[in-house]
C-alpha cells in the first residue's frame, strides 16, 4: 500500500476574508502542517512592520527563509497548509516555484468575499485590541485590497473557489 503523495494547499483572498480559519481547519482535515505567516512575522519582526512596505520587505524574507524547508517536507511527503497571502501575482509566483520545485499536487483555496463582509469581520476580530493598533481600520483594508488580485486561469492553479457573502 502506498502513502497518499504530499499535497500543497495554499490560499488566496482579501484581508480578513477568512484564510486563516479556513486554514486551520484544512490542516486538520488533510493532517497537513499548518504554516501561518502572521504568527512567524509576529515572533520574528515584533513591533517592527508598522507599514505595508514593512509587511512586504519582511513577508519576501520570511518566504525566501521559508522556502527549502517547505520544499523538503513536501518532498518528504508531508502535506503543507500555507496561511500566506496569495493576493498578488508575486505572492502567486512564489506559490508556483515550490509547486514545481517540489513536483506536489496543489489546490489554491480562493476565499471570495466582498470588501463589506471583510470589514465587519475585520472589525470584529479587532475588537479587543486597542484603539489605534495597526491592520484594523477600514482605511488599511482598503489600502491593502488595493493590491488584491483575483487567481486568474493563464497562472494555472488547481482554484477551488469558497463564494462567501
Amino acid at each position: 500500500m502506498s502513502a497518499k503523495p504530499a499535497t500543497l494547499y495554499v490560499m488566496c483572498g482579501k484581508m480578513a476574508a477568512g484564510k486563516s480559519t479556513f486554514s486551520r481547519a484544512l490542516a486538520q482535515k488533510h493532517d497537513a502542517i499548518l504554516i501561518v505567516q502572521d504568527d512567524l512575522l509576529g515572533e520574528l519582526y515584533p513591533d517592527e512592520i508598522l507599514t505595508i512596505t514593512d509587511f512586504a520587505r519582511c513577508s519576501v524574507r520570511l518566504r525566501n527563509a521559508m522556502l527549502p524547508h517547505i520544499q523538503q517536507l513536501l518532498r518528504s511527503g508531508v502535506s503543507v497548509v500555507l496561511d500566506f497571502p496569495g493576493n498578488t501575482l508575486m505572492q502567486r509566483q512564489w506559490f508556483r516555484q515550490i509547486i514545481d520545485n517540489a513536483g506536489v499536487e496543489h489546490e489554491m483555496h480562493f476565499i471570495d468575499t466582498t470588501d463589506d463582509l471583510c470589514k465587519r469581520q475585520l472589525k470584529q476580530r479587532s475588537a479587543h485590541l486597542p484603539a489605534g493598533s495597526a491592520w484594523t481600520s477600514d482605511a488599511e483594508f482598503d489600502a491593502i485590497t488595493a493590491y488584491f488580485k483575483a487567481p486568474a486561469e493563464d497562472e494555472k492553479f488547481n482554484v477551488i473557489r469558497h463564494v462567501r457573502g
